[in-house]
């Protein structure tokens, strides 16, 4: 919803400022120009960019309209899956986790909180750093050095949607100069036409670069900004269940654990210590 806001005052004051000035809206609609630009950005987009990233553009693309899933709901729901992994595992040792983490669709814990549970992302990594400990290949204190490869390969797959929408963002400017030649092409092969022919070949030209520039920095760019923004977000959200995770296999008492994890979190989704002590409180009367 933000985005579209934003988007609409982007083209609302330009073309207010255009209409004020005594232009007409009409003389921007050049559809030649549209198809120049648009066909060549989206052409180059896919020259560059391997399958997977495109897949990833577009599901973050999806992601920027409807907004960040990782805000205070979705780390209540996190703390509330780990607090419950984090005390059966002290109470009856890390193995009794295995259940849970070898099948987490079945699991009785992760199905109470199916924000966590259709996260496969979430419940990937949880399991992924809790399995070999569980079967004893690694020891617990390499498990932080797991989930930094882990994440680090999480963070690799954000930046390749980000790269190439920032790439086409920067190639925009281009394009819209290649229409503007185009245009210019169209005039000078109309040259001894008559002055109203010339002067509409010549403002479709100037669309052209206007487009190009306009779409730069007016659409590409931001949404650039706003993925990156996601990443960061979504980010933060796994370093928090690796924090967590790296407790738990610490041994540490499982309050410790999400206080901790909880510490390193921005003002807008760090839950305070009253909503702590609801979330300990809940989690254990249903327990």
């Amino acid at each position: 919803m933000i985005v579209f806001v934003g988007l609409v005052v982007v083209f609302g004051s330009v073309l207010g400022g255009f209409t004020m000035a005594g232009g007409h809206v009409g003389a921007l609609i050049h559809p030649s120009e549209l198809i120049t630009i648009g066909g060549a950005a989206l052409g180059a987009l896919i020259i560059m960019s391997p399958k997977k990233v495109l897949i990833d553009l577009m599901h973050g693309m999806i992601q920027t309209i409807k907004g960040s899933p990782y805000g205070k709901k979705a780390y209540d729901e996190l703390f509330r899956v780990m607090y419950e992994l984090a005390r059966l595992s002290r109470v009856n040792g890390i193995l009794a986790l295995e259940p849970h983490v070898t099948d987490p669709h079945s699991s009785t814990i992760f199905q109470k909180y199916p924000g966590i549970a259709k996260n496969h992302h979430a419940t990937g990594l949880i399991c992924g750093l809790l399995s070999p400990v569980i079967d004893g290949a690694i020891t617990p204190d390499k498990v932080p050095e797991l989930a930094a490869a882990e994440l680090k390969a999480i963070e690799n797959e954000h930046h390749g949607p980000l790269f190439v929408l920032t790439k086409t963002a920067d190639g925009l400017p281009g394009f819209g100069i290649v229409a503007a030649v185009l245009g210019i092409v169209v005039t000078m092969a109309n040259i001894d036409g008559p002055v109203e022919e010339i002067g509409h070949s010549m403002g479709a030209a100037l669309v052209g670069t206007f487009l190009g520039i306009l779409m730069s920095y007016g659409v590409f760019a931001p949404l650039a900004a706003k993925l990156e923004f996601l990443g960061h977000e979504e980010m933060a959200f796994f370093h928090t269940v690796a924090a967590v995770v790296e407790g738990i296999v610490g041994n540490q008492a499982p309050k410790v654990c999400i206080e901790m994890a909880c510490r390193g979190l921005s003002s807008d989704v760090r839950l305070d210590g009253e909503e702590l002590k609801e979330l300990f409180s809940a989690v254990e009367k249903a327990g």
